[in-house]
């Protein structure tokens, strides 16, 4: 079993910053690609940013600039720097992982996600 904790989220003013975290634990072989999705209310879940075991970085257009992720491959857990926060980025973030947890036996996991406010 695989467990994917995310933490970092809270109220922050626009303009402001945010740290994220998402640390992978349990039965794991390797790790592929790890993205961070957000889903606002009345929204459907879509992609902020993903990175590959290798460190190679794709994020939506929207987040362009203000967003930075990262990976420690040693801790499996991933980060995102979240800057320039604005309301439009209001939304609960969720972690997602692809997790060899044997060789060959890949399976997809997703945080519980944790809530990321931007307001005044």
């Amino acid at each position: 079993q695989v467990q994917l904790v995310e933490s970092g989220g809270g109220l922050v003013q626009p303009g402001g910053s945010l740290r994220l975290s998402c640390a992978a634990s349990g039965s794991i072989f390797s790790i592929g690609v790890m993205g961070w999705y957000r889903q606002a209310p009345g929204k459907q879940r879509e992609l902020v940013a993903d990175i590959t075991s290798g460190g190679n970085t794709n994020y939506a257009t929207s987040v362009k600039g203000r967003f930075t992720m990262s990976r420690d491959n040693a801790k499996n857990t991933v980060y995102l720097q979240m800057n320039s926060l604005e309301p439009e980025d209001t939304a609960v973030y969720f972690c997602k992982a692809a997790v060899e947890f044997r060789r060959g036996a890949i399976t997809t996991y997703w945080g519980q996600g944790t809530q990321v406010t931007v307001s005044s």
